[in-house]
């Protein structure tokens, strides 16, 4: 979940430039031949007549408004508030249209670069997960597809703010009000997974997976977690994965912290998403852990909220969308959910930190779309062709099978490499940094499979299991799961 830090209303948009003459009056040393356009409100047709009489110009005189707006001397006008059919006599400041913003995330990890380049995400479909979404906002409403309703609530409209702010995030217009998004013309799809106070159940959110991956929509937005999982919600996770669903889920809120990634986002078949600030440093709030794959912007992010309005929130659920976008504008120009999956981290940038904090690296939109190799741009020499890429675990399943005399576990992972270069995969089981099992298995091509039995004998308590795949270039990719006996 979030943090509200700030509010800014559509209240807002417009702003007056120009002061009150009647609240301050007309002083100082301007000459008699001083002209200003002011506002006349009058309580009589004297006072109508009287305000007539005075200007140089008449600029309006409303039909059913007892005002009259005109240009007339200084002093004239300062006249004018003395008249005792005036009601008041203020200058004719200017308005201004509040134009679209840029939110700093959008801007940092170069998704307006893309929109530029005339990637939108249309034909893409993200489900956002979430408290639901306004249907009706500005922003949202040319973009907003299907909805579904697993809360009780009856509807999937958004009494939070929650959802409607991730969905801007993820796919907000590009015209020319409020914000835009990652992407800017997929489908936004809402499931209401969560009630109006933030909160649902492991099995809401599953059956709201189940709904999207039966759908058949490109992307699931979690921007949601626990401390804890279930199985049911892994299947629900495993079942949209194995149907195409890019699955992307915020890391928590557990920060400062190490090894606290919630679920769903700890399971191996969603892309955990931990947060960063405007300076690129990781947010304090943001969970950590082996299983991060990707940061992106969730300090201070302004979005869409209800009630027509924006709203500047904090959280890895910030972040979790920013990754949903871009996962569909890489779908919607023809990749695969592992596809999407790889070309995001091997095209995210290095912004140096620890590898439990960024997992790849920082989001790059632009470069994940341009196929670049997400360091600086200017290598000049590997042809935009993304370089030598690493390799990706797609799958690590762990079961424990242990009995009387042997702490057990069967391991089943799946691997793959872009470039079609593996060359092994190594599990090792350890028991408090010490390691009691390990097997390797060499591999070839572009994916692989396989299944592995770690074994202690007279083992108990827990253990890690930790998986390295590496490429013939030695690029590697790790992930670890936790497991008891």
């Amino acid at each position: 979940m979030s943090d509200k830090t700030m509010g800014i209303s559509r209240r807002n948009v417009l702003k007056i430039a120009g002061g009150s003459i009647a609240g301050a009056g007309i002083v100082g040393s301007a000459s008699a031949n001083d002209r200003v356009e002011v506002n006349v409100g009058f309580a009589s047709q004297r006072g109508r007549q009287a305000a007539l009489d005075k200007a140089d110009e008449t600029v309006r005189d409303f039909d059913s408004l007892d005002i009259v707006t005109a240009k007339m001397p200084k002093q004239a006008a300062e006249g004018l508030r003395n008249n005792p059919n005036v009601r008041y006599v203020e200058e004719n400041g200017t308005v201004h249209a509040h134009a679209q913003t840029l939110p700093w995330g959008i801007d940092r990890v170069d998704a307006d670069v893309a929109h530029d380049n005339g990637d939108t995400g249309s034909g893409a479909d993200i489900a956002i997960l979430d408290t639901g979404i306004q249907s009706d906002h500005p922003d949202l409403e040319a973009n907003l597809g299907e909805g579904k309703d697993f809360s009780g609530k009856g509807t999937w409209e958004d009494g939070d703010g929650h959802g409607t702010h991730c969905a801007g995030i993820a796919n907000a217009v590009n015209n020319s009000e409020g914000v835009v998004g990652v992407s800017t013309e997929a489908t936004l799809h809402a499931g209401k997974v969560l009630g109006d106070d933030g909160s649902g159940s492991f099995s809401d959110v599953a059956a709201g997976i189940e709904w999207a991956a039966d759908q058949g929509y490109d992307v699931v937005s979690l921007s949601l977690g626990a401390s804890s999982g279930t199985t049911a919600l892994r299947d629900a996770v495993d079942y949209a994965y194995e149907n195409g669903v890019l699955v992307v889920s915020s890391a928590g809120n557990s920060g400062p912290c190490n090894d606290c990634v919630g679920y769903p986002a700890a399971y191996d078949n969603a892309v955990a998403v931990s947060s960063t600030d405007e300076d690129d440093s990781l947010s304090s709030f943001s969970s950590t852990g082996s299983e991060i794959e990707l940061a992106a912007p969730g300090g201070s992010v302004y979005s869409t909220y209800v009630g027509g309005e924006y709203d500047t929130l904090s959280g890895t659920s910030m972040s979790c969308p920013h990754v949903s976008g871009a996962g569909a504008q890489l779908m919607a120009n023809g990749a695969t959910n592992a596809e999407a999956r790889d070309t995001l981290k091997n095209t995210a940038e290095d912004i140096g930190l620890s590898s439990n904090e960024q997992g790849a690296g920082l989001l790059d939109v632009e470069a994940a779309l341009a196929g670049d190799d997400g360091d600086d741009g200017d290598d000049g020499d590997d042809g935009g062709d993304g370089g030598d890429a690493a390799p990706a675990i797609d799958t690590l399943s762990v079961a424990d099978s242990s009995n009387g005399g042997w702490a057990r576990f069967d391991a089943d992972w799946s691997v793959s490499d872009a470039d079609g270069d593996l060359s092994s995969v190594e599990l090792a089981l350890t028991q408090s940094g010490s390691t009691v099992d390990s097997a390797t298995t060499s591999v070839s091509g572009s994916s692989a499979s396989g299944s592995d039995q770690l074994e202690e004998k007279k083992g108990s308590g827990s253990y890690d299991v930790t998986l390295t795949v590496t490429d013939s270039s030695g690029n590697t990719a790790t992930r670890t799961e936790t497991v008891s006996a």
